[in-house]
């Protein structure tokens, strides 16, 4: 093994926060306007950051049900900057009590995809309202009565369809429910654009959790109809399932790079794991050096070698024991070392170990006038997740059990391959790609977050990189992307992305692409000049959202 002196270390660092002389201006970038709107109206009431997430994520489970919901969850990055304290609320789903390894293959031991994508038994227990309440107790200053009031105003008086609204549903209206069908179709048809989807039921399940919190979900009257709801189309829930449902607090994963602390999720997300492992091997390549081209083979190959590593190690580490070699620099080297500057790897050839061969989700990044941020990403899995609408409580369920591994090996919807470190047990929480990140020094500030699937940990990571480079909001949220995952072997590619000429350049040197004949991501990002508190913000041109700045009213 070579040795060397890295300067990417896993280590933990004090975070630096804003000057004294915060202008009073704070940002919000979301993946709908409407989402957007709401946090900036809690804010104005004197809401800080928390307080706006939780208005934010309320109001993209009613305008954007496509990406997130109250039967839904994800990973929420925290930082308050009064104290400095930075945490990950980890309010990813559970398998039910009654989920075992093999509940998804037939009689031959093949997966039936079909059970861990569509119908109630693709559904884990959900961890979004219990993430509201949560903060509204610990980090906010306004009840749940008041930051849920956005939401429930869009969800009583509905919100218009548009294109996107559209292609995802032409995705999947097949395999909806009655229920589903009732609130998001016309009849059996995708409504017209410009139309109204109204969510009546929805707006009484928001309404309850504003009067009594995280028990109006999880235990009484809306626990019970849904249970029965699930159960009487072949799920496997039960209302104990729903009453033990339990938030963790994570530490999160730090690095640093170039004079930059970056904060990351932590297990059951990969992603932190696997940028921190992405960094590492670039240090040690001699990436700043390097030229545009060098730099984008020396990316992929990266990707390549830590998408094994989540292949053969990673999962819920409240139930396997993670190798903490992951995030050391010099196991980094050591993978990196058979990297050729050239040349293209083979998937197949890295290790003898290995011998077995998104769509949708939500981001939204909140920076508010006292400093205080959040960066939060959050899932139904596909694109209406599961197509289920839980009895009349109007809420949509997720399809996370399917980023289990079903069967070791074999790939999931994204085409993610997972070993047994990934397996299903009761209570586990399924591995998951979702990034939420913060990068900074004590000039310069990045919050940063992306849906995508299996690509959000290499879209974050280019984020990461553009940042460094000294990129602005815009220009890293609109940069063409690229994607290696170790399996399938290729490179997949957004189309429009890189130029024929680049592209030539890739193939010459063994890359096999796949280029998509679509984009992918739809980043939501902010920018921070510490020292005179000036924000910018950008929402992904990909996606139908907004960024925007604001200056905010002091209330006192």
């Amino acid at each position: 093994m070579r040795l060397f002196t890295a300067l990417l270390v896993y280590v933990l660092i004090i975070p630096l926060g804003f000057a004294q002389t915060q202008n009073g201006q704070a940002a919000i970038a979301s993946a709908h306007p409407l989402a957007t709107q709401a946090g900036f109206e809690i804010l104005q009431q004197g809401g800080n950051a928390f307080d706006a997430a939780i208005a934010v994520s309320a109001a993209l489970a009613v305008v954007e049900p496509a990406g997130s919901g109250l039967g839904g969850g994800g990973f929420w990055l925290l930082h308050r900057e009064s104290d400095q304290q930075q945490i990950m609320l980890d309010s990813r789903e559970t398998a039910p009590s009654q989920a075992h390894r093999d509940m998804y293959l037939d009689n031959n031991g093949e997966v039936v995809r079909d059970l861990s994508l569509n119908g109630p038994l693709a559904a884990a227990i959900p961890g979004t309202p219990a993430a509201l309440d949560y903060l509204t107790e610990h980090y906010g200053t306004l009840p749940l009565s008041i930051t849920l009031a956005p939401a429930i105003r869009y969800a009583r008086e509905g919100f218009v369809v548009t294109p996107r609204f559209q292609r995802y549903m032409g995705f999947r209206k097949q395999v909806l429910n009655a229920e589903a069908k009732a609130i998001f179709l016309d009849g059996e048809e995708i409504p017209a654009l410009g139309s109204m989807i109204i969510q009546q039921e929805l707006a009484k399940t928001l309404e309850a959790i504003a009067l009594r919190g995280r028990d109006a979900f999880y235990q009484g009257e809306i626990a019970e109809q849904m249970v029965k709801s699930v159960q009487a189309a072949g799920g496997i829930w039960t209302e104990q399932d729903l009453a033990n449902y339990q938030l963790k607090i994570r530490q999160p994963v730090k690095a640093q790079l170039a004079g930059y602390t970056i904060t990351t999720a932590a297990l059951p997300s990969a992603g932190g794991q696997l940028i921190t492992l992405m960094l590492n091997q670039l240090n040690t390549l001699d990436y700043w050096q390097a030229d545009k081209l060098q730099k984008r083979h020396l990316l992929i190959e990266s990707m390549r070698r830590a998408y094994r590593e989540r292949t053969l190690h990673l999962g819920d580490s409240d139930f396997i024991k993670v190798p903490d070699y992951l995030l050391d620099p010099g196991y980094a080297a050591q993978i990196a070392e058979d990297i050729d500057p050239e040349s293209a790897s083979k998937s197949d050839e890295l290790t003898d170990e290995f011998s077995n061969k998104g769509q949708d989700t939500t981001h939204f990044s909140i920076v508010d006038q006292d400093g205080n941020r959040v960066s939060a990403t959050l899932s139904i899995n596909y694109p209406f997740g599961s197509g289920f609408v839980a009895g009349n409580t109007g809420v949509l369920l997720n399809d996370e059990m399917d980023d289990f591994s079903a069967l070791s090996g074999s790939p999931n919807a994204y085409d993610l391959v997972s070993e047994s470190a990934n397996a299903i047990e009761p209570g586990k929480r399924p591995l998951s790609s979702m990034t939420p990140s913060f990068v900074e020094n004590d000039q310069r500030l990045l919050v940063i977050g992306t849906p995508g699937g299996s690509r959000i940990i290499t879209m974050v990571m280019q984020g990461i990189l553009h940042f460094i480079e000294g990129h602005d909001a815009e220009e890293i949220v609109a940069a063409p992307r690229l994607h290696h995952q170790y399996l399938p072997d290729r490179v997949q590619m957004e189309t429009p992305g890189l130029s024929e000429a680049e592209q030539q350049d890739l193939t010459d040197r063994g890359h096999q692409l796949d280029v998509l004949n679509r984009q992918f991501g739809n980043m939501q990002v902010i920018v921070a000049d510490k020292k005179t508190g000036k924000l910018s913000a950008a929402s992904d041109p990909r996606g139908e959202g907004m960024a925007k700045t604001e200056q905010i009213i002091d209330k006192d």
